[in-house]
């Protein structure tokens, strides 16, 4: 069974993943938004090719790096560009790609083995860009609208890639070949990071911008502590990349504590959206207000798959993300709500709960709700990638 393990390839894991959707790097902002609001994932993955007609090879595209509501969200938020958000939408997209760490997106070969994989994610990637075959033609008649459709290129190929769920979710499936490792604890197993990103809950959500800037990054939250240090919920860029551009004015105008209440799910108070009117008043800002009177006119929604089932709910396709409709026949949303587990907590029992949440990571409290670090996937493909390298020597 070990070894059965170890000889899977990339391509093992890419079964049934959909071919990517993009757009190109000379795309706008407002392009690359339009995209978004069209696609049922939460990343869009931009490309730049070599427009030599005569290639007659097929790796004359290269996929350049990967955008989602959070990277348009802090964009809005520079202070060049809160006053105007209607030019700066304008901007072409490779201003978004700039803060991008290199190796983040990856291509890899099809016959790349799972603890290459493992590696090249453990090394900084996020998405392995990996070329699939041929689609038929149901599957192209069944594509997203032109605005969106998916990577084609030469000679007809397509591509998907990757994620460290992915990856996550596949060990998952064999977790009995990893015991007694995966029901030790993660305090044991030494992965629990303290570096972590936090924010006080009355501290203007302004504040967390960076913070939330890199927790996109890394693939991790901003954990919203009150004076003692206890945990109250978190910034997740995994909720704000289902929530509108319009997101920007509240973290402007907000608390942390409130901009929790604007991103839970359901949609914002009204009272809170009226603080959000009344303070991009107090500052001048015009521009941005216009779009958000325009925007809470169909109360922008946050809506998201990342959600245990008390955390469920159901909404009409009319009432997502500002009134946009969706293709899918209902939408689950998470709340603002940190997931969390103990020191004492098993590999296998965090794996489980990030999976059945979406998220790439766990937060890490005491008895008495202080946070004290964080559990990344990251840091769990690092135990496996010992345990299957122990098994070849």
């Amino acid at each position: 069974m070990a070894n059965r393990l170890l000889a899977h390839e990339v391509s093992d894991l890419c079964l049934g993943k959909p071919p990517l959707s993009s757009i190109p790097v000379s795309a706008t902002i407002r392009h690359a938004l339009a995209a978004l609001k069209s696609s049922d994932d939460t990343h869009i993955s931009v490309w730049s090719c070599d427009l030599d007609h005569h290639s007659t090879t097929h790796d004359h595209c290269h996929c350049v790096g990967k955008i989602c509501m959070v990277d348009i969200i802090c964009y809005l938020c520079k202070e060049d560009n809160i006053s105007s958000p209607s030019l700066a939408l304008k901007a072409p997209v490779s201003v978004l790609l700039s803060p991008v760490p290199p190796g983040v997106v990856k291509h890899v070969d099809p016959s790349y083995s799972l603890l290459e994989a493992i590696d090249l994610i453990i090394n900084g990637a996020q998405n392995l860009v990996v070329p699939i075959k041929n689609t038929t033609s149901k599957r192209k008649q069944l594509r997203q609208p032109t605005s969106l459709a998916p990577t084609t290129h030469a000679g007809g190929r397509e591509y998907c890639w990757l994620t460290q769920e992915d990856v996550i979710r596949f060990l998952l499936s064999s977790i009995g070949l990893f015991s007694p490792t995966a029901a030790y604890s993660i305090e044991s197993l030494g992965i629990i990071d303290t570096k972590i990103l936090t924010i006080n809950y009355h501290s203007p959500a302004s504040k967390a911008l960076a913070a939330i800037s890199t927790s996109l990054s890394d693939q991790t939250s901003v954990a919203v502590i009150d004076d003692d240090g206890v945990l109250i919920g978190e910034l997740s860029p995994f909720t704000l990349a289902y929530c509108d551009e319009m997101v920007a004015a509240a973290i402007t105008t907000l608390s942390a504590g409130d901009l929790m209440a604007y991103i839970d799910c359901g949609g914002p108070p009204e009272d809170i959206t009226k603080v959000v009117h009344a303070r991009l008043k107090e500052k001048n800002l015009y521009g941005m207000l216009d779009e958000f009177l325009i925007y809470s006119s169909g109360i922008p929604y946050c809506n998201s798959t990342n959600s245990s089932s008390d955390e469920e709910t159901v909404l009409s396709p009319a009432t997502t993300r500002s009134g946009r409709y969706n293709r899918s026949d209902k939408f689950i949303m998470r709340r603002a709500e940190a997931i969390v587990c103990h020191p004492r907590s098993s590999l296998v029992a965090v794996m489980i709960q990030a999976i059945a949440l979406r998220v790439s990571y766990v937060w890490v409290i005491e008895e008495d709700c202080t946070v004290v670090g964080i559990v990344k996937f990251s840091g769990i493909l690092k135990v496996f990638q010992e345990h299957l390298e122990s098994l070849i020597d």
